[in-house]
């Protein structure tokens, strides 16, 4: 600045740089922002139009964070090859999946084909509800008598021919359905097989030694809490279906391994999944009883359950540490719902703890793991010492 200018001028132009200098900071936070938006709606897109490619992938990855401790036993203490390990467990796997999906269907669709009939016996046991779903009735068809008085633009009249349309509709759907799973088969056997092949690969690119033993210590915590998560939670789900099924077999419904599957598969969806489950075996009671009372039994205790397990036994197990936000988690399921659907609503869970337990890891995350679930327990935290829970030294 020129000294030679008075006094005045001298503040004025000061004040005027300073204004300046603001308006330039607001400005480059304003595009900082801008580029945050669009870069996470980008992401989305990108997320909804390629779930074909994106959601075999993601699906594969989280199930080899389930399995891969039993790859692990396999190999070390079977003396397997990783990859005949890796084999053998995504053998076992389908195998029992299709031998309980087997046991099921036989139940599941007598269960389905005694649907028209069911509709009877609600009428005949809730008739208390009769009269108000008469005058919800009376209205909605008052509301559509209204409607079709208005006129309305001509519909125009398609006529569908039978033929090769219906038929290629069917064979495009079952193609796309068998690259998914082949993709998701195939991803899967070389995220076991492989181990940490890829983690080795990463850390070997950094330039730096600290940084080298930084990002081991990281992604061997990520892996470790998710893999235990998962396995935490599965292990307490299977519980749920065990104890769910015993119930069922002991008031002397038919089909416990059903609903004793049907409960293990909706404890991965919480809050909503247990809801649904509630609702779900009270009807289940309903068509097996003829005292509305007795048809409390099977949902009250689903309930109990529920409550035990999810307020008690794996919080307790998980010592407080994934506990997640309800809001976030009721957010997340409908969000991921929207995407994929019911792939997406099952993985909303495991992806928003993933998530809190990358944030928890990294320091400048910190913030947002903190919003994302409940708080760390209050004291020092121990640092462990560079790649010492590492599996391996990086060169």
């Amino acid at each position: 600045m020129d000294n030679t200018l008075p006094a005045d001028d001298q503040v004025g132009a000061r004040e005027t740089l300073q204004a300046r200098q603001v308006i330039t900071e607001a400005e480059f936070r304003v595009v900082d922002v801008s580029l945050v938006v669009l870069t996470a709606l980008a992401l989305f897109y990108t997320l909804y139009f390629a779930a074909a490619i994106i959601l075999p992938l993601i699906l594969a990855l989280v199930l080899s964070l389930l399995l891969d401790p039993a790859v692990s036993v396999l190999h070390r203490r079977v003396r397997l090859p990783r990859m005949l390990a890796a084999a053998v467990t995504i053998l076992l796997l389908f195998s029992v999946i299709i031998g309980i999906g087997y046991a099921v269907s036989v139940p599941a669709a007598g269960w389905i084909a005694r649907a028209p009939e069911g509709i009877h016996v609600l009428e005949q046991k809730l008739g208390f509800l009769r009269r108000p779903i008469n005058m919800v009735q009376t209205v909605a068809g008052e509301a559509e008598r209204v409607l079709q008085r208005e006129p309305g633009p001509a519909v125009p009249q398609v006529t569908l021919s039978q033929g090769s349309g219906v038929g290629l509709s069917v064979l495009l759907g079952t193609r796309i359905i068998l690259g998914q799973m082949l993709t998701f088969v195939v991803m899967l056997f070389f995220l076991l097989a492989e181990g940490d092949t890829l983690l080795r690969r990463f850390v070997e690119i950094l330039p730096g030694l600290a940084e080298k033993k930084r990002a081991v210590q990281i992604i061997t915590q990520i892996e470790k809490n998710i893999s235990q998560y998962l396995i935490t939670i599965t292990a307490m789900n299977m519980l749920v279906g065990v104890a769910n099924g015993l119930s069922i077999w002991a008031l002397g419904l038919p089909d416990p391994l059903l609903w004793g599957t049907v409960a293990f598969l909706l404890n991965y969806i919480p809050i909503l999944g247990p809801l649904f489950g509630m609702v779900l075996f009270f009807f289940v009671g309903l068509f097996s009883y003829s005292n509305v009372a007795w048809a409390l039994a099977p949902s009250g205790i689903y309930l109990v359950v529920h409550v035990l397990e999810g307020e008690t036994i794996t919080p307790m197990l998980l010592a407080q540490r994934f506990t997640l936000n309800p809001v976030l988690v009721i957010a997340t399921l409908m969000f991921w719902d929207w995407m994929w659907g019911i792939p997406g609503a099952l993985l909303a869970v495991p992806l928003l703890a993933a998530t809190k337990i990358v944030c928890d890891q990294i320091e400048v995350l910190t913030p947002l793991g903190h919003l994302l679930g409940a708080a760390t327990p209050a004291g020092p935290r121990k640092e462990a010492r560079p790649g010492g829970s590492a599996p391996w030294t990086p060169a």
